[in-house]
């Protein structure tokens, strides 16, 4: 971490700070490439990404000090003001803290070399909500990685960064372009892959049933707009269906992976 321990007295770090002016152009994508940093905003996911180690530096405002003291007990921090920390957040209500934390990226193959029993892959997932709470959600089940697939969302895109509520500091974060690439990697690991679709020929009650799910598992849920790629439903294990019981039309992409990570986790402690 930058080291700047704040001493009473010291001037608060204002919008034209050249360390501020750095970390604000984080919110744009192609400069957390180029820096390989971003921004972790918000109480929560600051503590997960002290805890691993991730932080590079870290900014609050005199409120958020005095807020968040505990957070912020032994940590170098630099304090700035209410302006600066509008620039630094993305939200409309700050909570007085933002980290800059390096990228978390793990490599496809050393995810795999880690013989994960639960994955979700992430394909062409456009909206940085719904990507941060799939993380969340993976997290919740037990997950071991998130694959980010083909043409996805940025997983560090500060609305994906606070949805995962610090999920995204827990499990191995993989960006793989290459999505066809992917699936044939998970596979060859060992994994079962599992393609979700509204109209899969297998029924998601009846592997729950028949105890298929047990084994290790990389479910593969598709963009909200238009589901997984063809290709991709046919080269997976399967494709399958969450049964709708009642009325509605279909599930929403979080929904869905909720009920089948959750599924396997159950499948993989019995």
């Amino acid at each position: 971490m930058t080291q700047h321990h704040f001493r009473p007295g010291d001037p608060l770090f204002t919008q034209r700070t050249p360390r501020v002016v750095s970390a604000v152009k984080l919110h744009r994508r192609r400069d957390r490439d180029k820096a390989g940093r971003f921004l972790a905003e918000g109480p929560q996911a600051v503590r997960e990404a002290l805890a691993a180690g991730a932080v590079h530096e870290l900014f609050v405002t005199e409120s958020g000090r005095t807020r968040h003291r505990d957070l912020l007990r032994g940590e170098p921090f630099s304090v700035v003001t209410d302006e600066a920390m509008d620039a630094l957040a993305d939200t409309v209500a700050p909570q007085g803290v933002v980290a800059v934390c390096e990228l978390l990226d793990v490599a496809l193959d050393a995810a795999l070399a880690r013989r994960p029993r639960l994955v979700a892959v992430a394909v062409e997932i456009r909206d940085p909500g719904n990507a941060g709470t799939v993380l969340r959600t993976a997290d919740a089940a037990g997950a071991d990685a998130v694959v980010f697939a083909g043409d996805a969302v940025d997983p560090y895109n500060p609305k994906c960064v606070r949805s995962s509520a610090g999920s995204l500091f827990h499990l191995d974060v993989v960006r793989a372009p290459d999505a066809a690439a992917a699936l044939a990697a998970l596979r060859g690991a060992g994994l079962r892959t599992l393609a979700t679709s509204g109209y899969g020929a297998a029924d998601l009650d009846d592997l729950i049933d028949d105890g298929s799910l047990a084994a290790p598992t990389a479910w593969l849920f598709g963009s909200e707009a238009h589901g997984l790629p063809e290709e991709l439903r046919a080269a997976a294990d399967a494709a399958v269906r969450v049964p709708i019981h009642g009325r509605a039309e279909s599930l929403n992409l979080a929904a869905a992976a909720a009920i089948c990570l959750y599924a396997s986790a159950r499948a993989h402690r019995r």
